[in-house]
């Protein structure tokens, strides 16, 4: 019976990879229990690599290891981490501690835990030796969900010219219906979480959100070592960086991850502990969500395949038969995003409904505008992008008289400063704060702006 009370310590035991089977193994343990191994896949990886790489992808391997162990650590959050086979330097330590408390912080609030200042992870004085550029070739791991966000970069680094493989974890036919449909080369890695774990689950175990997205990240940096290339990219917008603001709380970002502290960390981290020619960004940090959805409403190549809607990713559980649940935060705010920029018959016709059209909605609504909620904890826009989109939309005969869009025109609105309300001033593209390569940057500007 797993008791999360009575465990001391949690266990990072050892990690290895085998080129010959592209299967590497993460093992972890609570005290001296049995043995948790989560096995991740990366097809093609070559079965020999040169001393440069090869070390390399030790480091690539190791950062894999602690960062995924966040979804083990969760399930009894014990006083103690132990690391049993190698030893990681203090810039290491903080990072990790970064992503384990704040990328935790939904689950902490949910659970009525407090992670601050109670996650520690040993480490040795001295910091490794600054990582050497391997001579990766110029190629981008572009990381694909199925949602709008992912295929906008697809398409934006494919107007550029880049060469990309457009890559995912685990075994989701959604994706891989997108990820096919790009035309482009594919890479699917194979994710297998200890089975151990959800029989923990069952048994008590603390449970909830983890930072997938890290977990995903540090998947895709030892995918790109092993394939030697020289980019990892994410499609994570700037709002992404704000959270939800709870009473009495603070802010609790549930894509924590996803948000610029991660970004900048965790790219900076690899650059000078895995390999320093080894880009790791956003090639959406620079836009709000709304300005991803108007990039996405160019096209409607992907309009039968795509979705955002999370329902279709749990790992357990009941799935929408459809593409969209049409209830969930994901379905209304996309739905919404789009409104602004899409013909109303083709946004009806991919959702299967008009979402801004059904009364049952409205609390869902309000929770995006932060009207007496506060924001969902999911990956959607800000409150102000909401209420800028509304208050689009309230000025169009053919959206006015839906349900959704007349309450917010006639009892919210009014309460607003209207000057906050323009959604060309949430459009602009940022020019700081961003990872993105400075040769593709300006390109990239330019893209955009067309």
């Amino acid at each position: 019976m797993f008791d999360r009370d009575s465990i001391a310590a949690f266990r990072f035991v050892r990690c290895a990879f085998d080129p010959g089977t592209g299967v590497a193994r993460l093992v972890y343990a609570f005290d001296d229990g049995p043995e948790l191994v989560e096995t991740i896949t990366v097809p093609g990886a070559p079965f020999a690599l040169d001393g440069a790489r090869a070390a390399a992808a030790t480091r690539a391997l190791r950062l894999l290891h602690l960062i995924a162990g966040v979804s083990y650590y969760k399930a009894a959050v014990p006083g103690e981490i132990r690391i049993d086979d190698y030893a990681i330097d203090a810039g290491t330590a903080a990072l990790l501690e970064d992503v384990y408390v704040h990328g935790l912080g939904e689950f902490a609030y949910r659970n009525g835990l407090d992670l601050h200042g109670t996650i520690r992870f040993p480490h040795a004085a001295a910091a490794d030796d600054a990582a050497p550029a391997l001579g990766l070739r110029t190629h981008a791991l572009v990381a694909i969900g199925g949602g709008k966000d992912s295929l906008v970069s697809i398409e934006a680094l494919r107007a550029l010219g880049i060469d990309q493989t457009v890559s995912w974890i685990g075994g989701s036919q959604l994706i891989r219906v997108c990820a096919e449909r790009t035309g482009l080369p594919t890479l699917n890695i194979d994710r297998q979480i200890a089975p151990e774990l959800f029989e923990y689950n069952r048994q008590g175990a603390w449970n909830g959100h983890i930072p997938v997205t890290a977990i995903n990240s540090a998947i895709l940096v030892l995918a790109a070592v092993l394939h030697g290339v020289d980019q990892v990219v994410f499609s994570n917008e700037r709002s992404a960086s704000y959270g939800s603001l709870i009473p009495g709380t603070g802010e609790v970002n549930h894509q924590w991850s996803k948000g610029w502290a991660f970004e900048t960390a965790f790219g900076d981290h690899v650059q000078a502990r895995v390999a320093a020619d080894l880009h790791y960004y956003s090639l959406l940090r620079p836009l709000s969500e709304l300005a991803v959805a108007r990039q996405f409403a160019k096209t409607d190549r992907y309009d039968a395949h795509f979705s955002s809607c999370n329902r279709n990713f749990h790992l357990l559980g009941e799935r929408p038969v459809n593409r969209w649940c049409g209830i969930c935060p994901k379905c209304h705010f996309v739905f919404l995003a789009l409104a602004p920029f899409m013909p109303k018959p083709r946004l009806v016709a991919i959702f299967g409904r008009n979402l801004l059209d059904d009364p049952a909605q409205v609390p869902g609504y309000d929770a995006l505008l932060e009207y007496q909620d506060h924001k969902p904890f999911e990956c959607v826009g800000e409150g102000r992008e909401s209420r800028a989109a509304l208050a689009a939309l309230a000025k169009r005969p053919e959206w006015r008289e839906d349900a959704i869009v007349a309450r917010f025109a006639q009892l919210i609105a009014p309460q607003l400063d209207a000057g906050e309300l323009e959604v060309a001033g949430l459009l602009a593209v940022e020019e700081d704060a961003h990872r993105i390569p400075d040769a593709l940057w300006e390109r990239l500007r330019a893209h955009l702006a067309a």
